[in-house]
């Protein structure tokens, strides 16, 4: 709008979905009663919407509605009010999930929770070192649907923090560690009773769309079921080879 050749703006606008813009209003919404609009192109997201618009004070020129004293040029004056409803091309309002949009739901996946494994199975001895390692899946492939695009990511377990339960608190890794004869991390006990647990650091990359992979910016943990055992203390004994 333009006032001798000046530009300004009197109402800002809003897009909504049209049974939102009418809840009060029965059978509006109704299954039979769909909107459809043209098939989208390639990248293009087009739906129906309702359009509202309200008063704005504008930055020149005369205001819509009377302007209350002291507001400023883009305050609101007046109420959200019906002004269209169509099919629009909502491609520039909606873009691709940003890293840090896709660090948030990270965040909320499912990760798997490793479970801690020990040798010697069941009761360890004092003076023999204890082996842990975890066996459970180290990678995870999640897809997950953010505004309308496809998004996977892909999960590492990058860091493991093993907890001993004893004094010496943890040890960190960054591989899951292997069984007997080709262990990688172990743990020597005194005799007592332990409870073990692991804690998983775990990095992402992420694709939109079928896109090159992208870094996610940022980490998330889990914690693994516990596992208790107990560490025996093993007492020379002096037999007599005669008897």
């Amino acid at each position: 709008m333009g006032v001798g050749g000046a530009e300004y703006l009197q109402y800002a606008y809003r897009l909504i979905d049209r049974c939102l813009a009418a809840a009060g209003s029965e059978s509006y919404c109704s299954p039979t009663d769909v909107r459809e609009c043209p098939t989208a192109e390639e990248g293009q997201v087009v739906a129906y919407f309702v359009v509202e618009r309200r008063a704005i004070v504008p930055s020149e020129g005369p205001a819509a509605e009377p302007v209350p004293e002291g507001f400023e040029a883009g305050d609101p004056i007046g109420d959200w009010s019906y002004f269209s409803e169509g099919c629009y091309d909502i491609t520039p309002l909606n873009p691709p999930p940003s890293p840090g949009e896709v660090f948030s739901y990270f965040q909320r996946l499912p990760l798997p929770q490793l479970t801690t494994q020990h040798q010697p199975p069941g009761d360890g001895l004092s003076g023999l070192p204890t082996i842990f390692y975890t066996d459970s899946p180290t990678t995870q492939t999640f897809t997950v649907d953010i505004r309308g695009f496809t998004v996977t990511i892909e999960a590492t377990a990058e860091q493991f923090t093993w907890h001993t339960g004893d004094a010496t608190g943890q040890i960190i890794t960054t591989d899951p560690g292997r069984p007997y004869p080709d262990h990688t991390i172990e743990h020597s006990y005194r005799s007592g009773t332990y409870t073990a647990y692991l804690t998983v650091t775990w990095g992402a990359t992420f694709s939109v769309d079928g896109s090159a992979p992208a870094d996610v910016p940022g980490t998330t943990t889990t914690d693994g079921p516990p596992v208790t055992f107990d560490v025996l203390q093993a007492r020379p004994v002096l037999t007599n080879p005669y008897d």
